[in-house]
């Protein structure tokens, strides 16, 4: 996968995050939920965009770094929603998987720009 499939790939789970964000109803912990899912998916693709942009190679190493973990967070709210029943599980499922590939995918990357 090149980075402009990559680019796409982490464009699209921001989106799909929304759209289930944004199925949440409107009371204070699905309000809190959808914050916290919206600000961490998006910033997967935002900041892999900034490290296809990198100036340096601890620049690089530095935005995969936040990628990773804002994947993981994605992870984890997805997995909270539906630990909480706030959505079936059904309907977070591929979105959790894919959250856990694109973490795996820059751990990979990380590892390899790190020369491990």
């Amino acid at each position: 996968m090149d980075k402009n499939e990559l680019k796409e790939r982490t464009k699209a789970f921001a989106h799909n995050c929304v759209k289930i964000a944004l199925g949440l109803q409107n009371n204070y912990l699905d309000n809190h939920i959808k914050g916290q899912l919206i600000r961490c998916s998006t910033s997967v693709a935002s900041n892999y965009r900034a490290a296809c942009l990198a100036q340096s190679k601890a620049a690089f190493i530095s935005k995969v770094s936040i990628v990773i973990e804002e994947a993981d967070e994605s992870d984890f709210w997805l997995e909270f929603i539906a630990d909480e029943k706030l959505l079936p599980f059904e309907d977070v499922a591929d979105l959790k998987n894919e959250a856990h590939q694109l973490t795996s995918i820059f751990i990979s990357t990380r590892m390899t720009a790190q020369g491990k």
